[in-house]
């Protein structure tokens, strides 16, 4: 995986020095996040090599279009991909193989094979995770930074919604973190309950 090893300095680099400072969540530790991540699920999922290598690079690219833009960050990152990948010798059916990965992560989540299925489950594993609530209140910070949610009880529905909603898709990851997912779930919603009766006494 030389390949990928030079780009990971390339783009560690890049997104580091670039990316905007207000990203608490989106930022390379996510990215590192991602990559740890998919590593360990391709591995609990007998992933081969060669499909291990692109599922990583997938990782490594997946939020890069957040140099750019938030809204379809998904499909700019795929620029970037398609503008790096050629010169590490990536060929031109493994760069759509990773493009096509990169965008299976746009919400609501559509993986249609075994790789973008980890991808998925790589970029949402936190939902699940004992971290939950540190990443969580990451990225209410970054939201609230552009105005895209308001305050915590906005956040706390909004989460919710998305987390009652979100399913992981590769056997490891269900075993290993829609319990904790689903008691977190009712967290929130606790929290909700609480502040509706608090706001009707």
């Amino acid at each position: 995986m030389a390949r990928l090893q030079q780009l990971e300095g390339i783009i560690f680099g890049k997104l580091e020095k670039e990316l905007p400072s207000h990203l608490s969540y989106h930022n390379i530790d996510h990215t590192r996040d991602v990559l740890q991540s998919a590593d360990f699920l391709a591995n609990a999922e007998n992933i081969d090599d060669h499909g291990k290598e692109l599922l990583l690079t997938a990782a490594l690219f997946h939020d890069t279009g957040f140099l750019k833009i938030r809204d379809r960050h998904e499909a700019e990152s795929c620029n970037f991909a398609r503008y790096y990948l050629p010169l590490h010798q990536y060929a031109p059916d493994e760069i759509e193989v990773v493009c096509s990965l990169i965008m299976a992560t746009r919400i609501p989540q559509s993986p249609v094979n075994k790789l973008e299925e980890i991808l998925c489950d790589a970029d949402l594993d936190y939902l699940g995770r004992d971290d939950f609530f540190i990443l969580s209140a990451r990225l209410f910070k970054e939201l609230k930074a552009e105005g895209i949610v308001k305050d915590e009880d906005e956040w706390n529905r909004q989460q919710a919604d998305f987390i009652g909603n979100h399913r992981y898709f590769t056997g490891t990851a269900i075993k290993m973190m829609q319990a904790k997912k689903d008691q977190y779930v009712e967290l929130i919603k606790s929290k909700i309950s609480n502040h509706i009766f608090n706001e009707s006494q």
